[in-house]
C-alpha cells in the first residue's frame, strides 16, 4: 500500500483517539515465508527484520507507548543447532543495522527472558541496545528473547517467595498488583492488543498473566508480509472493540 492509504488510516486513527498504549506481537511464519519460496528457514527471518522495523516506527506514528515483541522462546532452543546459532547471528545484524536509528527515534529496548544460555557475541549485542537506547522517550520496544511466560510467573513467585522468608513481606500482602510488580513487564501497562500473525490461533506460552483481557488480532499473513499498512489495521479493528473487562453495562 502507499503512503497516502497508511496517512488515511493513521488519521482515522488519530481521530478514534482510543490508541492502545502497550501492542504485544507474535511474529509467526518466518519460515513457512521462506518455504514457500523455496529458501532456507533463516532468509524468512531476515525477511522479517524488515517487518520489525515496520512495526516499530508504526507504533510511534501512532502514539503506541509500549511494544513488546516475541523474538525467541525458550522452546526455540529445541530447533536445530545451526538455525539457533543463526537466529542469533541475525540479533546482532539488527543491533548493529537498527541500534542508530533506534536511538534517533527515541525508542528504549529492553530484552527480557532467560538469558543463562546466551553468551558470548549475542549477550553483548544485548547489553549494547538496551544501554545506546537508555531514556528514550517515544516507544519502549521490548524484545522477548529466549522468553516463556510460565518461566516467567515461576520466577516472580520464587522471588516473592524469597522476600516473605526473608521477613521483607507477608504473604498476605501479595495481590494482583504485587505479583505483577515481579514481573519482567513491571511499570507497564498490561497489552491492550495482540497480534499474532500466519493465522494460527493459540497464544504459545506468551506474557499468560499479562493477557488477561487483552484483544486479539489474528491474520493469516506471515510475519514478513505484515507491515505498518496491517498494523493500522489492526490497531483499527481494535477501536472497535466493546472492551468490558468482564463487567456488562447497564441495560
Amino acid at each position: 500500500m502507499g503512503d497516502e492509504d497508511r496517512g488515511t488510516l493513521l488519521q482515522r486513527i488519530k481521530l478514534n483517539s482510543r490508541i492502545p498504549a502497550h501492542i504485544a506481537i507474535i511474529m509467526d511464519g518466518n519460515g513457512r515465508w521462506a518455504n514457500a519460496r523455496g529458501l532456507a528457514r533463516f532468509r524468512g527471518h531476515t525477511a522479517g527484520m524488515k517487518s520489525v522495523r515496520e512495526v516499530t516506527e508504526g507504533c510511534i506514528d501512532a502514539g503506541v507507548r509500549y511494544l513488546t515483541l516475541y523474538a525467541f522462546s525458550q522452546e526455540n532452543w529445541q530447533r536445530p543447532k545451526p538455525e539457533v546459532a543463526a537466529l542469533m547471528k541475525l540479533f546482532e545484524r539488527y543491533v548493529a543495522k537498527e541500534r542508530a536509528e533506534l536511538v534517533k527515534q527515541g525508542v528504549e529496548v529492553k530484552v527480557f527472558g532467560d538469558h543463562s544460555r546466551i553468551t558470548g557475541a549475542p549477550r553483548r549485542a544485548m547489553d549494547a541496545i538496551e544501554a545506546a537506547t537508555a531514556g528514550g522517550r517515544k516507544l519502549r520496544l521490548n524484545l522477548m528473547i529466549s522468553y516463556g511466560s510460565r518461566a516467567e510467573i515461576i520466577r516472580a513467585a520464587q522471588q516473592l517467595a524469597k522476600r516473605v522468608k526473608a521477613g521483607e513481606l507477608n504473604a498476605e500482602e501479595i495481590d494482583e498488583s504485587f505479583f505483577s510488580s515481579a514481573l519482567y513487564t513491571a511499570g507497564m501497562p498490561d497489552p491492550d492488543l495482540l497480534i499474532r500473525t500466519s493465522g494460527e490461533q493459540r497464544i504459545s506460552n506468551f506474557l499468560l498473566w499479562q493477557l488477561a483481557y487483552t484483544e486479539l488480532y489474528i491474520t493469516p499473513l506471515l510475519w514478513p508480509e505484515f507491515d505498518r499498512h496491517q498494523l493500522f489495521e489492526a490497531i483499527l479493528d481494535y477501536q472497535k472493540r466493546d472492551r468490558r473487562f468482564g463487567r456488562v453495562t447497564a441495560s
